[in-house]
Order: structure tokens, then C-alpha cells, then sequence
């Protein structure tokens, strides 16, 4: 019989092959439970990263790809209520597996930023505020990524701590909350992780993934996802950003969402 090739299996050909070849052993010498499924989210912590309508899209799913590499980690969306979730563009949706009320006990709680509209109807949500107090009360880490820190704050998690949001968002923070911003990556205060904008939430979940396991671990997931930017542009730092490249940033983000 023939088996259709995938990237899957390449990996794992790869892989195998490589790791045979290190240890100096034939491929019968393989435990026979190597190939044994395992149950996800029994042996790790388990995270839940909070969906609502007009996300930004990598915020969730950028942590996830890494978050779900951590050894015996499940890693669950979580919506108001379950089903599809639209991002800021309405473009794309990513589906929500449990409900607020399906969630229980986690060890880690994710909160994604999202464009002006979903952003200031997230921190307005008494149910959404409840519920991620409520579950702060539990988690070993409450993490959110760029303005996802404005919904923590709302939510009175970040009083008196420092944190870190999207630049643009910045002001704004510090102005209508007791916190500190600090122009970081991410920033790291008790158990509260915030990272800045949108790509920064990866930065962010390989730190949470060392602090979750160790550095070797972390290192190993980062490699595993190669995860190695070298952007075409120098433009990333909005502190050597030029007014008017700000602004048109700012625009296309503007342009962009529903």
C-alpha cells in the first residue's frame, strides 16, 4: 500500500531518520509504544486563549503554534460561546472549542488584542471582565498580547504593575489605568505576561514556554517552528519610526478592519 506524502510525514522521515542516526541504532532497536498516541493537555498545563469578535489574527494563533509545542500542554479557544470567531478584518475566523462556561480551571489565560471596534466592545463586556477575573483567581500565568493588555486592565488585573500594549496604545494605558508602560516585547510583572503588538505575543510565548519548562525546552520549540525573523525592513520600532510612517501604519490598520 502507498501513503500519500505530507508535510506530516516528511517530518516525521526527517526526524526519525535523524535521531536514529545520532543514537548509532538500527530502526527495530524503537520502543514498540513509540508511535502510541498521546492524550493531550494530561501531563501539562493547560491554557486557554480568549476569542472575541474582531481579534487580531496572529495574537492568538502566533502564542498557539508555540504554546501547543510545550510537553503535555492543551491548549484550548475559548469564545462566549462556541463556534467560529471573526478577526478585525472579517476575513478569517478561528473556531472557539468551549464556551466561557465549558473553559474550567486554567493554568494559563491568553487575551489577544484586536482592532478599535472589538477592542472597546471586549472592554466593556461585563461578562467577558467576570469570567477572565474569575479565572485569574486560578492560572499560573494571565498573559495577553498588544492591546490585550487594555482588556486585563479593564478587567482590574494590572493595577499598579507594569505592562506593555501596543505603541499606539500606549498613552492610552497608562492615562486610563494604574500601569506602567514600559516599551518592551513583552514585560513580565508577578504572574501577569504582556506582550506588545501582534507578533510580539511570540516573543512573548517563548518566554512563557521556558517559564512553563525550562530554557532548553523553549530553545528547542523555538527551533522546532523556526522562528528566526529577519525582516526585509528596518520598521518594526515605532521609537525610530518617522511621524508620517506611524500615521500610515496606523491608516492601513484603519483601512483594514470592519
Amino acid at each position: 500500500m502507498t501513503h500519500p506524502t505530507t508535510r506530516r510525514t516528511v517530518l516525521r522521515s526527517t526526524a526519525a531518520t535523524a535521531a536514529l542516526a545520532t543514537a548509532g541504532i538500527a530502526a527495530r532497536t524503537a520502543p514498540a509504544h513509540a508511535d502510541a498516541p498521546r492524550e493531550p493537555g494530561t501531563a501539562g498545563p493547560r491554557i486557554g486563549i480568549l476569542l472575541y469578535d474582531g481579534y487580531s489574527l496572529l495574537d492568538p494563533t502566533g502564542p498557539a503554534e508555540v504554546l501547543s509545542r510545550v510537553p503535555g500542554a492543551s491548549v484550548t479557544m475559548v469564545a462566549e460561546r462556541r463556534g467560529p470567531v471573526r478577526t478585525d478584518t472579517g476575513d478569517v475566523a478561528v473556531v472557539a472549542d468551549r464556551s466561557l462556561d465549558e473553559a474550567g480551571r486554567l493554568d494559563v489565560l491568553l487575551v489577544p488584542g484586536a482592532g478599535n471596534r472589538g477592542l472597546i466592545a471586549a472592554m466593556r463586556n461585563q461578562t467577558l471582565l467576570k469570567w477572565i477575573r474569575a479565572t485569574n483567581r486560578h492560572t499560573r500565568f494571565t498573559t495577553s498580547v498588544c492591546t490585550g493588555s487594555l482588556v486585563l486592565a479593564s478587567a482590574g488585573l494590572l493595577d499598579g504593575r507594569r505592562a506593555t500594549t501596543y505603541w499606539a496604545s500606549a498613552e492610552y494605558l497608562e492615562k486610563t489605568f494604574d500601569v506602567t508602560y514600559v516599551p518592551e516585547r513583552y514585560v513580565e510583572s508577578g504572574k501577569f505576561l504582556t506582550s506588545a503588538g501582534v507578533s510580539a505575543g511570540i516573543d512573548m510565548a517563548l518566554h512563557l514556554a521556558a517559564r512553563l519548562t525550562d530554557d532548553d525546552t523553549a530553545r528547542a520549540i523555538q527551533l522546532a517552528v523556526e522562528y528566526d525573523p529577519r525582516p526585509p525592513f528596518d520598521a518594526g520600532d515605532w521609537r525610530r519610526a518617522s511621524a508620517e510612517l506611524r500615521a500610515r501604519a496606523l491608516k492601513l490598520l484603519e483601512d483594514s478592519q470592519v
